[in-house]
């Protein structure tokens, strides 16, 4: 699954990019260029965002991007692309819980015979309704 969160973006007077994540409270990081400030950011919010799933905390709605508001004239605003399964592939908590779980036979058939990972499957449809149901 993959969420998309606005940044802002601060070129700093003594050089280097400071970045704040508005919508995720105290996510904010830093780096001496522009490529390494949005991976900064990146990795920034997705540890944020891992760090609430993982405590079975909220994740707060995000942003338009035109409602972030710029305080000087060396700031501008970016989305950051927020890959969360990728991320937590690599970082996530290993633990697993065992579900049985009843479905149809004629969509159990057409599922294998395309290859569909059921568990990968069943993980992003429970996470995009959690984020749809926190977000009402």
């Amino acid at each position: 699954m993959k969420l998309v969160y606005p940044a802002r973006f601060c070129e700093e007077k003594e050089g280097g990019y400071s970045v704040e994540v508005p919508d995720l409270k105290g996510c904010i990081t830093q780096a001496d260029t522009l490529e390494e400030a949005i991976e900064m950011a990146q990795d920034a919010a997705l540890g944020w965002i891992l760090t609430a799933v993982e405590n079975e905390e909220d994740l707060p709605s995000a942003s338009k991007i035109e409602d972030i508001k710029l305080e000087n004239k060396n700031e501008f605003v970016s989305l950051l692309l927020l890959d969360i399964d990728k991320y937590t592939e690599k970082y996530g908590s290993r633990k697993s819980v065992k579900k049985t779980l009843t479905i149809p036979t004629w969509l159990n058939h057409r599922a294998e015979k395309i290859g569909l990972n059921f568990s990968k499957t069943l993980q992003d449809a429970l996470l995009s309704k959690i984020i749809k149901y926190q977000n009402k």
